[in-house]
């Protein structure tokens, strides 16, 4: 019983990361869908650049509301620690590989950033403070994602070492789905925010 409650646990963090917001906030508000325009990235910094600020902190609430509630709601029904970051991975790959658009998702930041805050709330809340100092030097949203998952199994580490694994794998998935932006920074093309 206790397995099919946490596979069931795993495949609803998978179906919540599933629901695309940025396509959801653009559509109810008229704007250009974000497949189609900037850097075609269905998330945040993209409805930014399309819509402005309004949109994109409808976009960030929504997907990192999709990563905390199903870590929160295994927390609740007593998942051991294993399972809530099960959860969170399911969450994540949800966004970045989403069942209902098409297995084309996200990079995964915002979602990671709402099963962080369940998960372990003071990592998520440093690599907060390094996203957005990045951010603010550089003015690159990748750059900032990319340094801030660079430094979070580290983070994890001295907070929260027993979460340090699951954020070696969480950077290495958000790593790999930055690789399009890699590319460009390395060719020097990278879109700012």
């Amino acid at each position: 019983m206790e397995f099919l409650l946490f596979a069931l646990l795993c495949l609803g963090g998978y179906l919540a990361g599933s629901v695309m917001f940025a396509n959801w906030v653009c559509l109810l508000l008229n704007a250009p869908p974000p497949h189609l325009y900037g850097s075609r990235n269905p998330g945040t910094t993209n409805v930014y650049r399309i819509s402005g600020p309004g949109p994109a902190l409808l976009t960030l609430t929504g997907d990192a509301l999709k990563g905390y509630l199903p870590v929160l709601l295994a927390q609740w029904l007593g998942a051991p620690p294993l399972v809530q970051a099960l959860v969170a991975l399911f969450a994540i790959l949800g966004h970045m590989l989403p069942l209902f658009s098409g297995f084309r998702g996200g990079k995964g930041v915002a979602t990671t950033l709402g099963a962080g805050l369940a998960l372990a709330p003071a990592t998520i809340l440093v690599m907060a403070l390094i996203w957005l100092l990045v951010a603010r030097h550089t003015r690159i949203g990748s750059v900032a994602s990319i340094a801030t998952v660079i430094a979070s199994p580290l983070v994890a580490w001295w907070l929260n070492p027993q979460q340090t694994f699951v954020f070696m794998i969480i950077a290495a998935l958000i790593l790999i789905s930055h690789r399009e932006n890699l590319i460009r920074l390395a060719q020097g093309r990278e879109h700012g925010i």
